[in-house]
């Protein structure tokens, strides 16, 4: 064993999400029905054998890279949100990013496969994967075997979603027309994202501050009271000029 020591892996594919930054990300998988995303296979793996069969299974495992927090290393000690940020637990007792081996593991609902020319991709929902996240292998899900319902969760149970999520007039006009032109639930992704509370634990009992978060090209702005979000302003990234995409604040 002492000639493999270390180990190269080339991506086969990279993510394009719903999740443009880390802010928001649920913090599993599955969670947010409405996240969506696209998985863009590189060559020499955009070829449509390689992926015969796969259409029978409804849901896949996805190996990944944290690609975000490679130059951050690894911690031999993390403090997971599940215990408010606070106490520490051993890196291999957590989901954390900063691993010694910086490789992610989520289970995606699979929508479909599409093929236009020489890109070959795979629709998927459900996701946790943040935008430009390479893969570097993809496997069907088997639920006989990978679902074990006697597991016990540990200090993470799971979670409720306990926010209400309230939206503006002017918001749910602009939700409307975004997927009117797009086909995207803006409206659907930002009720769930934020009703799962995406602050960090620090400011999760803290109300009547305005928080911000990017999902796809959007900016998304909200206020906060102990028990409500209110989504009162939502904007293009790319496109802050053009008042048809544009709500006001409230």
């Amino acid at each position: 064993m002492d000639n493999l020591t270390e180990f190269i892996f080339k991506p086969i594919g990279i993510i394009h999400s719903c999740y443009t930054q880390k802010f928001g990300i649920p913090r599993q998988p599955g969670l947010v029905t409405a996240a969506t995303a696209e998985l863009e296979l590189l060559p020499p793996f955009n070829r449509r054998e390689c992926l015969n069969g796969l259409e029978v299974f409804s849901h896949l495992w996805v190996s990944f890279i944290f690609h975000h927090t490679l130059s951050e290393g690894w911690r031999p000690t993390i403090r997971p949100p599940r215990l408010g940020g606070k106490k520490r637990v051993g890196v291999f007792a957590s989901r954390s990013t900063h691993r010694p081996n910086p490789i992610g593991l989520s289970v995606v609902k699979l929508e479909s496969i599409t093929q236009e020319s020489d890109k070959l991709s795979l629709q998927l929902s459900e996701i946790d994967l943040l935008d430009g996240t390479p893969v570097i292998d993809i496997k069907p899900y088997l639920p006989y075997s990978d679902h074990i319902i006697e597991a016990s969760n540990g200090f993470a149970p799971p979670p409720a979603a306990n926010k209400t999520v309230t939206f503006s007039e002017q918001v749910k006009s602009f939700c409307q027309q975004y997927q009117q032109t797009t086909g995207r639930n803006l409206y659907l992704l930002t009720s769930q994202v934020l009703s799962q509370d995406p602050r960090p634990a620090y400011l999760q009992n803290s109300s009547g501050r305005e928080h911000g978060i990017q999902l796809w090209d959007v900016n998304i702005r909200w206020h906060t009271t102990p028990d409500t979000f209110h989504v009162n302003y939502m904007e293009p990234v790319n496109n802050e000029s053009d008042s048809s995409f544009t709500t006001r604040r409230h």
